[in-house]
């Protein structure tokens, strides 16, 4: 009689219980993070015209 008991739950309660639970421990969103590719693209681009630099600089002397 026990088991017949068990399939009777409402199976919402668990939903609701969540929801309560989010609604009352709400947390601030943590600031989206700023992209680094342009930095590394910027920081590859650097080296690549220093070292084309370099390179012009050496052959021509």
């Amino acid at each position: 009689m026990s088991e017949k008991n068990e399939e009777n739950v409402d199976p919402a309660g668990s939903t609701t219980m969540f929801r309560r639970f989010v609604a009352e421990n709400q947390q601030s969103e943590p600031e989206p993070r700023r992209p680094i590719t342009p930095y590394v693209l910027a920081g590859v681009g650097a080296l690549v015209a220093i070292a084309i630099i370099v390179g012009v600089v050496l052959t021509w002397s």
